[in-house]
């Protein structure tokens, strides 16, 4: 885990960890597609995927998914976590929620394999609500964002191991998003080599929606 985060670094040195097609999109999406770096130390990365990993093996990796979206890819939803890992997510929704959002009461993970990736899509309204919240763990990865209506409008977001992303508004319904395979794991012209990756992801009630969890299966995010 450490080994990837430093590799990333090297490679990456000097660079952002957001850009964009043009100055007027990078403003636009300034406060609706965030990169948060560092955002846990390697202990609290350590901590999570301890603590999610039996649960995790205890499933195999899948290559489709109930929308096309996810390939090479294991998920759950977790709704009881240990002590210092609710310490985390709770870090996580300080940073990333209004005070007036409810959060839908099971967090996604998401694990993708090497080799796995997400297709570009747009999260349906029926399963989340505004706002998105993923913390990236194991291996960096490149998350794109292309707006579905003028798509020489995009963004690419550098999400390294511990790092937090945000995706609300504008970025959520007029973008759609994907993480690029590893042939395609380019942030600029630095190659980012993809390794096993887990998410953990906390996302909003959708609206109108009283506390508790969507219907069907979560989108992938």
């Amino acid at each position: 885990m450490a080994g990837s985060r430093r590799l990333a670094m090297r490679l990456l040195s000097g660079c952002a960890w957001v850009r964009g097609s043009d100055s007027a999109v990078l403003g636009r999406l300034r406060d609706e597609a965030v990169v948060h770096p560092g955002f846990l130390s390697q202990e609290e990365e350590d901590t999570l995927t301890r603590e999610l990993e039996p649960q995790l093996r205890r499933r195999r990796y899948e290559y489709d998914h109930w929308d096309a979206a996810i390939h090479g890819f294991r998920e759950t939803e977790k709704s009881c976590w240990s002590d210092a890992s609710q310490v985390i997510l709770q870090r996580v929704r300080a940073a990333a929620f209004g005070p007036d959002q409810s959060l839908l009461s099971p967090v996604h993970v998401l694990d993708l394999e090497p080799r796995g990736y997400i297709k570009p899509h747009v999260d349906s309204v029926k399963f989340c609500g505004s706002t998105i919240a993923g913390l990236s763990l194991l291996s960096p990865s490149v998350m794109k964002l292309v707006h579905t209506q003028e798509p020489e409008q995009w963004l690419e977001l550098l999400l390294e191991p511990g790092s937090l992303y945000i995706l609300r508004g504008s970025a959520r319904y007029d973008f759609s998003h994907e993480i690029l395979r590893d042939e395609e794991s380019f942030f600029g012209e630095h190659r980012v080599p993809r390794g096993r990756r887990i998410s953990v992801i906390c996302r909003s009630l959708p609206e109108g929606m009283g506390p508790g969890r969507p219907e069907e299966p979560p989108p992938a995010c």
